[in-house]
């Protein structure tokens, strides 16, 4: 039997970060919406959240899915990471790119790992210990192969045991990376030079927690989503069943 979209629950997803018609990934959001619906039968009821009103208490809470989407700076580092932590804490399914990704780190460091002085360039240059820093060689504009993680969740969200991705992306981890493994984040995508592009956390600790430098909005011209857009949409599925 076929499925149709009334087969299946509408999910709440958090678009969290800064609406500017001057991101493409942003201007990508509605058209990804329409063909997750119409080809994959899966409807998402979205609502941006600035990043400032993501710092209010419970802003995420009642959502079925949180994604970070790329645009930083953020006017409010503060806000992007009240709504990780939240989506981590709670099993919301989560999904950060690019900007996203560089938060999700900064969020696990300081909130699990302990290290609450670590800091991202972008936001805080002059910082002692930076977690996040600039790119030996920026990648906006650049595309290249990320190779995954047998067994992991990004292989199977796409598939394949490699992918050609594309950035927009000037910083990148650069430390503590095993301090962060040995709390519990998965880095199971590195790009050709060995550096990491992908994070998550087990199934076992969360339903769906997965952060990725590069930009799966930028995947085709919008009407096909990218596998990890896809997978985020059918994890809020599964939580809107839920509750």
């Amino acid at each position: 039997m076929t499925a149709t979209p009334q087969q299946f629950p509408r999910a709440r997803v958090a678009l969290v970060g800064d609406r500017s018609p001057n991101v493409v990934a942003h201007t990508r959001v509605p058209l990804l919406l329409d063909a997750l619906a119409t080809r994959e039968h899966l409807v998402l009821d979205a609502y941006w959240i600035p990043s400032e009103d993501a710092l209010l208490p419970d802003a995420v809470r009642g959502f079925d899915a949180v994604w970070v989407l790329p645009g930083s700076p953020y006017r409010s580092e503060a806000g992007v990471l009240a709504a990780i932590r939240t989506a981590r804490e709670h099993g919301i399914p989560f999904l950060g790119t690019c900007g996203g990704f560089q938060h999700t780190l900064l969020e696990f460091a300081r909130n699990v790992c302990g290290l609450t002085d670590v800091a991202h360039a972008e936001n805080d240059p002059d910082a002692d210990d930076l977690l996040i820093t600039p790119l030996a060689c920026s990648l906006v504009g650049h595309e290249g192969t990320v190779t995954l993680t047998a067994g992991s969740l990004a292989e199977s969200v796409l598939g394949a045991d490699r992918t050609v991705e594309r950035y927009h992306c000037r910083y990148g981890p650069a430390a503590h990376l095993d301090t962060l493994r040995a709390h519990g984040l998965r880095f199971t995508g590195e790009d050709e030079e060995g550096q990491v592009r992908i994070a998550e956390l087990a199934t076992d600790r969360h339903p769906f927690f997965l952060a990725t430098l590069f930009q799966p909005e930028l995947h085709g011209d919008g009407s096909r989503p990218h596998p990890a857009v896809q997978a985020l949409a059918r994890a809020a599925v599964a939580h809107a069943a839920r509750v």
